[in-house]
């Protein structure tokens, strides 16, 4: 057994936090990048805490998901006013933002340079000035991830800027930011961070440290990502998330995760798609082709029983097994109103171009199992 475990230097996880972010910041500088995905109002709320304790603040708003080309214009805004902290307040669009900006600060060149895949996949050379990232969602878990997504306009794909220097200094987590979280969001996010404890615990980088969250990063998700779609108020039930959320990207940060984020990051990079609804969509028919594919060329394979193990914690029954676990998750996504892949605009005639984008995908690299051309091509039709 071999593997390395790494993550951020502090995590707080308090109802009603939010109110420590001035002196969390002031630890660190004097003028604070603020890199934010929420509404108006929650925004000035921070930006006022932040004052109260002397800190500048200099605010970078994050509508979308990531562009390489948009996070040009932000990093240059911070270098320009010579920032010495990041705050990255939101979902892991604004947490992503923040983290790139903290990274690239005092390390030279653009952020192309240091893309895998699109770019020239330079390493970070530099430690990146303090961030602290405050997620409001439950879902990416990327306040304790050591990458950052973003998407190529131009190449029409998600890629990823890695690096430990990513991982944040602080994870502020406050359960009480994510009430105002709507049910479709709710929804994408919380199947994002459902998806985030299953597939690293079935992936070939599994640990028994990543398996601990998983397990019960699985059991939180499985019990409370209903409730809290059905009545966003249930402050039970987003804790319950903001755990799941935090055990899924401590898990993918420190082992792999698998065909469905391989999937997932091409997908997202050519269609208007939430990153939470293609793993929902697709998690279901994955977990069945990798059964298949196991139970065909490797049956005495341990992940078959780590499948049949999923199924177990997400039913509660020690007597399911993987199917099991298929039939709950595609009652769950007909609970959430999950769309097929067919209403964002994709049709079989692009499967070729996403199945060879897929496969050099990173996170493909983590499935149990290599799976075929073929296999591939019938996942995605029977997400479609």
């Amino acid at each position: 057994m071999k593997f390395e475990f790494m993550t951020a230097n502090r995590i707080i996880f308090e109802r009603g936090s939010i109110s420590r972010i001035g002196k969390l910041a002031k630890e660190f500088g004097t003028k604070v990048l603020l890199s934010t995905g929420m509404s108006l109002e929650a925004t000035d709320k921070v930006v006022k805490l932040l004052k109260d304790e002397g800190l500048e603040v200099v605010v970078v708003v994050v509508t979308k998901e990531p562009s390489i080309e948009n996070l040009e214009v932000s990093l240059a805004l911070a270098r320009k006013e010579k920032c010495d902290v990041v705050v990255g307040f939101g979902g892991g669009s604004a947490m992503d933002t923040g983290k790139i900006i903290s990274a690239m600060m005092d390390n030279p060149g653009e952020v192309l340079d240091y893309l895998e895949v699109i770019g020239k996949g330079m390493t970070l050379v530099n430690p990146s000035i303090p961030c602290i990232a405050v997620p409001t969602t439950s879902g990416t878990g990327a306040e304790v991830t050591k990458n950052s997504v973003l998407g190529s306009i131009t190449n029409k794909v998600k890629v990823s800027l890695r690096s430990p220097f990513l991982l944040p200094k602080i994870v502020l987590l406050d359960p009480e930011m994510t009430i105002s979280v709507p049910p479709s969001v709710t929804a994408s996010t919380g199947l994002d961070a459902l998806t985030q404890v299953i597939e690293p615990f079935v992936s070939n980088a599994a640990n028994p440290f990543t398996d601990a969250f998983c397990r019960e990063g699985m059991k939180r998700a499985s019990e409370s990502l209903r409730k809290a779609f059905d009545d966003g108020s249930d402050i039970d039930a987003r804790v319950n998330m903001s755990l799941a959320s935090l055990m899924g990207g401590l898990a993918l940060a420190n082992a792999k995760l698998g065909a469905v984020h391989g999937f997932a990051g091409v997908l997202g990079g050519m269609y208007p798609i939430p990153h939470g609804v293609v793993c929902a969509t697709l998690l279901p028919h994955t977990i069945k082709m990798n059964v298949e594919a196991l139970s065909a060329r490797l049956p005495a394979s341990e992940y078959l029983k780590r499948f049949d193990e999923v199924g177990q914690i997400l039913t509660g029954n020690l007597n399911a097994n993987a199917k099991d676990a298929v039939n709950w998750i595609q009652d769950l996504c007909t609970h959430l109103n999950v769309p097929r892949l067919s209403a964002f605009g994709i049709t079989e005639e692009e499967f070729p171009e996403i199945v060879e984008k897929s496969k050099v995908a990173s996170s493909m690299k983590g499935n149990p199992i290599v799976l075929t051309d073929e296999e591939l091509f019938a996942i995605l039709k029977s997400a479609l």
